[in-house]
């Protein structure tokens, strides 16, 4: 089993069955260090969270796991280079914030944003205002000198390069995945365009039915497996062999279907075409260039192929320098590091009916494009999402990011939203008032 496919895999079935039986551990109980998990020389039976064991990511082991992917699967580095990093500036005003109250979804009682991290497991968040840091909070597994997986924003990462490959005529969004990639001519991608691609909307047979042990997530799950395959196996070997393999389903442009295959398409078709992996294209145009403070890290398969639908792990203040890259439009630090168009496109956001037909309840109205979630509210504000509550969170209108790392007991983040999204229009119009 692969365990990096997280809530949109395996993961999913296993952390929503386990986190059933531990629904009475709220977010101060489950604290990893509360529980002693990987703590002693060495730790306890009881307390270590290892491999070959794949319940790591079960509630609550997955609350020390989010901190430590490196320790348990091999990754390449995303490095920041060797130049100093940019360190950004502080206008705190902590306490103002954590008494801000809402109202969350589908309830008549209010609560307080401070009483919203912990409801939602929070492990690091960060608000950004006006280019200064205004709220910096860590708990559980994580803290400001460590990296946290950032799950399936990583795919949000890989719609980002492929804009600005398309923005410097490298990548064509109109051209046949075929075109770029032979070796997928003959599978479902081969017919799609790269946009197809990028807004999620091909037509594929992927079965992520986890109560099935015959779908497609275990026959992918087994193929992107790090670790020997067992004796006797004959299926695909990597993420791109198992890419290969897949069906067409219904029509490419039809509807939003969220399936993270195509976000490793989508890796495979940036690296054909920039002659680079994943890791080192996003360090060369996105880590080397912002700042950064730490390097990041993504998970690969045992061929060494990066995960793009959600291996990656990072700071919490990377990720801040990434929602300020979106704010501002492609500058940082006072340098450009892509075109304004880049996020202008991203921006524009995908077909509202063929989101609708998806069914988000907590994100009606929204879009998807390019790998990135538009909610299409009155600040227009878009976002990167992950399981188990990340998120990049940009409001244009409140001049406003939003960073949060979390380890929510269940993979889906329709669980998270209703508390999540009040919250964060609270903080918004608060800081709106403030100007």
């Amino acid at each position: 089993m692969h365990i990096l496919q997280l809530g949109f895999s395996l993961l999913l079935f296993i952390s929503v069955g386990v986190a059933a039986k531990n629904d009475t551990l709220d977010a101060a109980a489950s604290d990893p260090k509360k529980l002693g998990l990987m703590q002693g020389f060495p730790p306890p039976p009881d307390k270590l969270v290892t491999q070959p064991d794949s319940n790591f990511f079960s509630f609550p082991k997955l609350r020390w796991t989010v901190c430590h992917f490196r320790e348990l699967l091999p990754t390449e580095q995303v490095s920041r280079g060797i130049g100093a990093p940019v360190l950004l500036e502080y206008n705190l005003n902590e306490a103002a914030i954590d008494a801000l109250t809402f109202t969350p979804m589908g309830s008549s009682e209010t609560m307080t944003w401070e009483e919203s991290l912990a409801a939602n497991y929070t492990d690091g968040m960060l608000i950004i205002h006006e280019g200064k840091i205004v709220y910096e909070r860590y708990f559980g597994c994580l803290d400001e000198t460590g990296k946290h997986g950032a799950m399936s924003m990583t795919k949000s990462m890989a719609g980002l390069l492929a804009e600005i490959l398309m923005a410097e005529g490298k990548l064509d969004e109109n051209a046949l995945v075929s075109s770029i990639v032979p070796e997928l001519a003959d599978s479902a991608f081969g017919s799609a365009t790269v946009r197809q691609v990028m807004d999620m909307t091909t037509g594929l047979a992927y079965s992520e039915d986890y109560s099935d042990p015959d779908a497609d997530i275990w026959i992918y799950s087994r193929a992107a497996s790090p670790f020997p395959k067992p004796t006797g196996y004959e299926g695909p070997d990597g993420y791109f062999e198992y890419l290969q393999t897949v069906k067409p389903e219904g029509d490419h442009g039809d509807a939003f279907h969220y399936k993270t295959i195509n976000t490793d398409a989508l890796g495979w078709i940036i690296s054909r075409v920039s002659g680079l992996e994943v890791t080192e294209l996003l360090s060369e145009r996105i880590w080397r260039r912002m700042g950064a403070e730490q390097d990041a890290y993504i998970t690969v398969d045992g061929k060494g192929t990066p995960f793009a639908g959600g291996g990656l792990s990072a700071g919490l203040r990377d990720l801040g320098r990434i929602g300020l890259l979106m704010l501002n439009e492609g500058e940082i630090n006072g340098q450009r590091l892509f075109p304004s168009k880049v996020v202008a496109n991203i921006r524009k956001g995908g077909s509202k009916n063929d989101f609708a037909k998806a069914g988000y309840t907590t994100l009606e109205g929204g879009s998807y494009h390019s790998m990135w979630w538009l909610l299409h509210n009155e600040h227009d504000s878009y976002a990167a999402r992950g399981v188990h509550g990340q998120t990049i969170y940009v409001d244009p209108k409140a001049d406003m990011v939003i960073v949060r790392f979390a380890s929510y007991p269940t993979a889906k983040n329709g669980k998270i939203d209703p508390i999540s999204l009040p919250a964060y229009q609270a903080v918004a119009e608060y800081l709106l008032l403030g100007r």
